[in-house]
């Protein structure tokens, strides 16, 4: 099985949840199928949705939520 990397597509703020007071999109070792929200890009109000390209696990986040990202910094490793 291989290991790919997802990047940011866009800069931002990066949210792991879809509200302060709901649980998180997707967790480490979750399986995540094509197009899944796996979190959110926000800028300027304006929220990007980050889904899944490809079927697999969630081996691993770079980031938290809110944390700030550049575009092309890693978000998380996805084992497929």
């Amino acid at each position: 099985m291989a290991v790919k990397t997802v990047l940011a597509p866009i800069p931002g703020t990066f949210y792991r949840k879809p509200a302060p007071d709901q649980p998180v999109f997707k967790s480490e070792g979750e399986a995540v199928a094509v197009g899944d929200t796996v979190g959110l890009i926000e800028v300027m109000k304006s929220f990007t949705p980050v889904t899944a390209e490809e079927a697999g696990t969630i081996v691993a986040f770079h980031v938290e939520n809110e944390d700030p990202v550049m575009a092309g910094e890693p978000l998380y490793d996805v084992e497929a």
